[in-house]
């Protein structure tokens, strides 16, 4: 058995252990952790012939660590070594090292918090802090400070944040011990290649593969983001590849667990493989014959979007991290190579460590695990970053909304029940209200298929995919149909046998679906085949050409995208019947009187909605008249004081009334109010609302009702002083009656000609001779002759000037040299007259 760089590390960590309950241990990626810290430990006094759990992030991590260690020990797996992985289990009487995923670990210490038998628990990988990780550690410490001081706890990884770590393991006064392996089995080589940002991945990622086949011996193993991308950079090599001795063997989380072990199998002597990996391959692996990785520097993380109530998967930059663990893997059984797709300068701003996942994600599986548990506060454990506070919070409403919590927090026997299942809060509220009506089977059928990526295929109908899951002969298939039953049992006992029995009928697919996701059934859009609007409110839509396009209502599983028309990935034709049986209490009857912008009018339906859902409508023939003037108004405000019918004299009436404001007012009356626009859109309640009584469109308002409307912004008295203090009109010497205008920028003006002004000897003014009007002196052709607040000393002054530059050019009008004693006239004078 070949020497491993932890061997070196062994002595102190056993000497650790032996005296600290808890420890860190970071290694370097090949530095042989996973296999052979655990056999180190075996016969420590301490271990007294008791279990070493050992969590792994993965199943297949789990899988291979297991066979490994069994190898070197010349065993089989299920006798010293074994693993527990969900669809699989090779654990016998004997097993005393036991890999299990993170998940497994938390329904195991919630069974059994005293964790009987077990001597130490092991979190392999602890850098990668998924929330199974950061749950596992913090229930295991809170069992350890409570109930096994003898417990140990040791944090590995070949990453990791170590002095933080240590914090979290110590007692609050001194932190755990920390281990450092410094050693490396063999040394890698890195190679920066570039990457063009706005080209796709694939080709790039394919074309560097093709040029480390050719400069370099050896296996390949190629990170890629997901299944998708792998998938097309087979095809991209596969086209290409011309020598029959390199095998493309792909590597991801919904592959057969067979085909994930021949994946990371040594390659037939005289071949060469080039694996095409999900991070999957990042940790707690060593794949036979590697020597040579190529890094797209990106993954596939799932990210919580509170708002939308789902967690999608989004490609991000790895962190620096996952790109040692990466690159790591090229060392380790000879010297490597690793190449990246990135330039190095970029590799200083990468994140330091992955963003954990409780930072992340949906945390309603955590609340109910801390609810089971008797913690209602996240706060009462120790945590290297808590649960957010909103993140929490939310999560427990939705156990609420599922009845799993009661008001204080607590578990429900209803929360108990769907404890028992592994699977998230709502998929499991599913199963058990399915098994309950004698549908458990179908129910935890579906469960299966969300969970387990891969089963079923990848059709958008949910029932297609539970009819290939049918004909499926695989053993995965038989596996997962295994778990599935256990989950029915689980579900509820009492129904598990009559339901077994019972034919599955696929066309309830979406009224069980709809269990788990009410606030994601939809409906179509009328006229827009694809297009359909969900119970929360967001839109989704499938190709026009997907047989569920055509479908009146479904129960969406999976959506993707953006909020307002994202992209339906898996769903189920739900019948309305269904929604009005299943649902009927969450169904209200509402009025809804609001107003429509296309015909300025208010439109007053009676509507039965579940969630965001119109399931019906009526119309309200005799709505209510103070909510149909407040739906006007609300539709005024939104369209703008320019939808009601203003005229001039309307206008006029606001310029009078903001001048008189802007004015001193007289000792005692009442402040004028302000008519500005904004401040009437705001107010539309106060003055208009009143004179909408009957009226259900703005087309039905007319001058005179906005007439009333705005003079009963006025006393009385105010009414009396607007005519006194600010009058339309002004009378001229001629006896026309001249209009005022109170817009103009420079006051109260009057556009007059000058001829009709002839005589005036005092200037014209407003309020009681204090404010003088503004005059306009116009030419016989109307054009701006002069303007003045002063009309005696025009006449006495520059009077002189205009009438020897007008007489020429307006011969035919009069033009005395006193105006002072000319009649007024709008006219030409006589022949013959002087002037």
């Amino acid at each position: 058995m070949i020497k491993l760089p932890i061997e070196d590390a062994l002595p102190a960590l056993k000497e650790t252990l032996a005296r600290s309950s808890s420890a860190v241990l970071v290694a370097p990626p090949g530095a042989g952790k996973t296999t052979r810290v655990p056999p180190a430990l075996l016969d420590e006094p301490w271990v007294q012939g008791r279990k070493i759990l050992v969590l792994e992030p993965r199943r297949l991590a789990a899988r291979a660590a297991a066979h490994r260690i069994a190898q070197e020990r010349g065993e089989a797996v299920g006798g010293t070594v074994g693993f527990r992985v969900r669809l699989q289990s090779q654990v016998g009487p004997r097993t005393r090292i036991e890999f299990l995923t993170e998940g497994l670990f938390a329904r195991r210490i919630l069974a059994d918090p005293g964790l009987e038998g077990v001597a130490a628990v092991l979190f392999d990988e602890f850098h990668e802090r998924s929330l199974d990780a950061d749950l596992g550690m913090a229930l295991a410490l809170d069992a350890q400070r409570l109930l096994r001081e003898d417990l140990r706890i040791l944090a590995m990884s070949a990453t990791l944040d170590g002095a933080r770590v240590a914090a979290l393991l110590g007692d609050g006064k001194t932190d755990a011990p920390l281990i450092r392996s410094e050693g490396r089995l063999f040394e890698i080589e890195t190679r920066y290649r570039g990457r063009e940002r706005h080209q796709p991945i694939e080709p790039q990622v394919a074309e560097t593969v093709l040029k480390a086949l050719d400069a370099e011996r050896g296996g390949i193993l190629v990170f890629l983001p997901g299944a998708r991308e792998i998938r097309r950079v087979e095809r991209l090599l596969a086209e290409r590849l011309k020598d029959p001795d390199v095998i493309l063997a792909p590597l991801y989380g919904a592959m057969e667990g067979g085909e994930q072990d021949r994946a990371i199998a040594p390659a037939p002597r005289g071949k060469r493989k080039i694996v095409l990996a999900t991070s999957i391959a990042e940790t707690s692996l060593t794949i036979e014959g590697v020597r040579v990785v190529v890094d797209s520097g990106l993954a596939r993380v799932p990210r919580y979007d509170p708002a939308k109530g789902l967690t999608e998967l989004a490609t991000v930059r790895v962190s620096r991290a996952a790109a040692d663990q990466r690159r790591g893997r090229a060392g380790r059984t000879e010297p490597g190579i690793c190449y990246r797709l990135w330039d190095e300068a970029e590799t200083r701003a990468l994140e330091p460590f992955p963003r954990p996942e409780i930072l992340e994600t949906d945390l309603a599986a955590l609340a109910l695990t801390l609810a089971e548990w008797g913690t209602a506060d996240p706060g009462d454990l120790a945590w290297l970053d808590p649960p957010p506070k909103a993140g929490f919070a939310a999560a427990r409403e939705l156990l609420l909304g599922l009845d799993a919590l009661d008001a204080q927090g607590r578990i429900t026997t209803h929360g108990k029940a769907l404890a028992r299942l592994p699977l998230p809060p709502r998929l499991a509220h599913m199963v058990r209200a399915a098994a309950e009506q004698g549908e458990g089977t179908l129910a935890a059928e579906i469960a299966l298929l969300l969970t387990e990526r891969g089963l079923g295929g990848t059709d958008s109908d949910l029932r297609h995919r539970l009819s290939l899951f049918a004909r499926d002969r695989s053993e995965r298939a038989r596996d997962a149909r295994r778990l599935a039953e256990g989950w029915q049992r689980l579900a509820s006992p009492e129904a598990a046998r009559l339901d077994l029995e019972r034919p599955r009928d696929p066309a309830r697919a979406g009224a069980l679906l709809a269990l788990a996701y009410p606030d994601r059934v939809a409906q179509a859009r009328p006229g827009k085949r694809g297009e359909y609007l969900l119970a929360n409110g967001r839109g989704g839509r499938l190709e026009a050409t997907d047989s569920l396009a055509s479908e009146p209502y479904l129960a969406v599983a999976e959506i993707a995208g953006e909020a307002a028309a994202s992209r339906v990935v898996l769903a189920a034709p739900i019948a309305e019947a269904e929604i009005e049986k299943d649902f009927a209490a969450h169904i209200e009857m509402r009025e809804l009187i609001e107003f429509d912008p296309a015909t300025r009018s208010v439109k007053a339906r009676r509507l039965r909605r579940f969630g965001q859902i119109v399931l019906s409508e009526t119309r309200i023939e005799r709505p209510d008249g103070e909510s149909v003037a407040q739906a006007l108004i609300e539709g005024l405000r939104g369209l703008g004081l320019g939808a009601l019918p203003w005229s001039e004299g309307h206008q006029q009436w606001r310029a009078r009334v903001a001048f008189l404001r802007a004015q001193e007012t007289a000792p005692g009356s009442e402040a004028w109010p302000d008519l500005s626009d904004a401040t009437l859109l705001a107010t539309l309640e106060d003055w208009l609302g009143p004179f909408l009584a009957g009226q259900r469109s703005l087309n039905e308002i007319d001058g005179s009702l906005l007439s009333h409307a705005l003079e009963g912004m006025l006393t009385p008295e105010q009414q009396r002083r607007l005519k006194r203090f600010a009058p339309t009109h002004l009378t001229l010497p001629t006896g026309r009656d001249a209009v005022i205008d109170y817009g103009a920028d420079g006051g109260p003006t009057l556009s007059v000609k000058l001829q009709e002004l002839f005589g005036l000897a005092q200037h014209p003014s407003l309020v009681e001779g204090r404010v003088p009007i503004t005059l306009a002196l116009l030419s016989p052709a109307g054009r701006p002759v002069q303007v003045t607040r002063d009309l005696p000393g025009f006449w006495r002054g520059s009077y002189k000037a205009v009438r020897a530059e007008m007489r020429g050019r307006y011969p035919k009008h009069p033009w005395p040299e006193d105006p002072l004693t000319a009649p007024p006239t709008a006219r030409a004078k006589r022949p013959g007259s002087a002037g």
